[in-house]
């Protein structure tokens, strides 16, 4: 059992971590972005003890078209990002979930009843962002939700017209701009990742590979081809011409970036990370990798880059970077392979994204890093640790780096979802359902409950022990203790 001192520092967390963010009156973003905001590493405050079903909400079904050869398919519920966003309004919450029938729903937080839905052209896989807009002229306008899609059921990359990244209301749930999605070397036109709003700006990397700062507020739209759309301020490619022939046009970034002071950091799936310097308006440097990168940035209290790596057009293997970023360079301290499988077009490595323990960490002496592999095991690495027996090849067998030490691993089934580490818990979702597992005072990790939820890509958000999910069975669902 825990020690009574060890229980009030978990509720102690609780309250303090995260510092959801006040708007107005009687409005708190609990969740605004993906993994929470601008360091991708806040998931919420504190998990239950057990996975009881509290609620669940059908989400729908909706049609997706691959390409021209492979066709059309039907996917349910959703899937990978797909985090829940969460806002708090009065005494009330409420989760903005994004869908495969092609809708953004707003939902209430403790009944699952669906207060709107806005239909985009698409299914909807990642997960937006929320903006309170202080330049509101109404009230449909005062927060805003970015969001984007795929590329449009029925479409094609060559298309004329692509609007797949929208502004949507999120009090009236009306559409306020849509961004028409250009063609470039890239394969696709879709936006999965989620943006951050600085200082007015808007920041995202599209899947056409650039990296875009637009103006989000809807009174400076203009009609642009018989759409509404926001004023771009800049662009930039985040590949070369070699990595299009290298990656066979798979140029795509899927990734959201993460922020450290005034530099801004762009995972590419062409392999390489970017750093943004927002004083100089530039690009500054690339780590590069040359495999394929779909996780996104996220960094540490003491200032480390984290960085997840597929196994694709690599000699190496995938797995797991932290860095140390600098106005001029990355440092790299460590690099933690997983082994190479085959499995749904996947090699190995890392698909989802890292996520660490600072914003709720109980345990003073582990900093602690987990990820998923598509080799079925999760890994939670101590990431102030090295390793001084191990080292490994990096991903083009040029350079070897040290290794961290692991803390814990364990066989949960094929994951693309992002485990979340939670005080003493870890909430680990994959193809097999979800896993809720404890970390124990003397550090050791137990297993202490499981739930069949289907196969479960998406990413979970957790609040006052609950646990708020999506699966691709249909299903929106609300777990916790009852």
């Amino acid at each position: 059992m825990r020690s009574a001192l060890f229980a009030l520092l978990l509720l102690l967390i609780s309250d303090l971590i995260g510092q959801p963010l006040q708007v107005n009156d009687s409005v708190t973003f609990i969740n605004a972005t993906f993994l929470g905001g601008e360091t991708r590493s806040y998931y919420g405050n504190i998990a239950p003890d057990s996975l009881n079903v509290i609620w669940k909400t059908y989400l729908g079904k909706g049609k997706t078209t691959i390409s021209r050869k492979s066709g059309e398919r039907e996917w349910a519920g959703a899937g990978w990002t797909g985090q829940p966003l969460m806002v708090q309004e009065g005494e009330e919450l409420f989760l903005i979930q994004g869908a495969f029938d092609h809708k953004l729903k707003k939902i209430n937080a403790t009944t699952g009843e669906i207060i709107w839905e806005n239909e985009f052209d698409d299914v909807i896989k990642g997960t937006g962002t929320l903006w309170y807009n202080p330049h509101a002229r109404n009230l449909a306008e005062q927060i805003l939700i970015f969001q984007g899609s795929r590329l449009g059921y029925g479409k094609y990359l060559d298309n004329l017209h692509i609007p797949s990244y929208r502004c949507i209301s999120y009090y009236t749930g009306e559409e306020l701009w849509r961004y028409d999605v250009k063609q470039t070397s890239s394969y696709s036109r879709d936006v999965d990742a989620s943006c951050l709003v600085i200082d007015d700006t808007l920041y995202i990397g599209l899947e056409n590979s650039r990296f875009t700062l637009m103006d989000p507020r809807p009174d400076h739209t203009s009609v642009i081809d018989s759409m509404i759309q926001p004023r771009i301020i800049q662009q930039y490619l985040l590949y070369e011409e070699a990595d299009v022939e290298a990656h066979r046009s798979n140029v795509v970034t899927e990734g959201s970036i993460a922020k450290l002071n005034h530099q801004l950091f762009i995972p590419s799936g062409v392999g390489r990370v970017w750093a943004y310097d927002m004083n100089l308006d530039s690009l500054i440097w690339n780590f590069y990798t040359g495999s394929d990168i779909d996780g996104s940035a996220v960094i540490s209290e003491n200032g480390k880059l984290f960085v997840s790596i597929e196994k694709q057009y690599i000699p190496g293997k995938g797995g797991a970077f932290m860095i140390q970023p600098t106005d001029t360079a990355p440092i790299v301290e460590w690099f933690f392979p997983t082994p190479n499988t085959d499995f749904a077009g996947w090699k190995g490595g890392v698909i989802g994204t890292i996520s660490i323990n600072d914003q709720s960490n109980v345990f003073p002496d582990l900093n602690l890093a987990a990820f998923s592999g598509i080799d079925s095991l999760m890994y939670v690495v101590n990431y102030s640790q090295i390793n001084q027996h191990q080292t490994h090849f990096g991903p083009n067998l040029n350079e070897i780096y040290p290794m961290p030490e692991l803390f814990f691993k364990y066989n949960i089934g094929r994951s693309i979802s992002t485990p979340l580490i939670i005080g003493d818990k870890i909430v680990a979702c994959s193809y097999n359902g979800i896993y809720l597992f404890q970390i124990h005072p003397d550090h050791q990790v137990v297993l202490i409950d499981y739930m069949d939820l289907g196969e479960v890509e998406a990413t979970p958000f957790v609040y006052d022990r609950r646990i708020y999910i999506a699966s691709r069975n249909g299903y929106l669902y609300c777990l916790g203790d009852l």
